[in-house]
């Protein structure tokens, strides 16, 4: 289990983007044309970042669609080392050579 929380895509969305940007949730959800409902569940950590949104947050901020599932992929793979990880690791054991 980790010692910290692991940061969720949206968090770094809010405070590495928006907010630097004077940008409203709204604003984005604009710019990238979806429902602004997504954009406020992804910067509240409800909701995950799909390949779709990946798409759009890369195209409008300039960044790769890879640097956004690359950000989901580890946030889900810390909760799941959270939540299952020593459950796992005594269950599971590595195949003898």
């Amino acid at each position: 289990m980790a010692d910290f929380a692991p940061t969720h895509p949206g968090e770094v969305l809010r405070e590495d983007f928006l907010k630097p940007l004077g940008m409203s949730q709204y604003a984005l959800a604009k710019a990238i044309d979806v429902p602004q409902i997504r954009v406020s569940e992804i910067v509240r950590a409800k909701r995950a970042i799909t390949p779709d949104t990946a798409l759009r947050l890369a195209r409008y901020f300039g960044t790769s669609p890879e640097f956004w599932m690359g950000m989901q992929a580890t946030y889900d793979l810390e909760m799941a080392r959270d939540k299952v990880g020593s459950e796992i690791e005594a269950k599971v054991h590595p195949r003898a050579a």
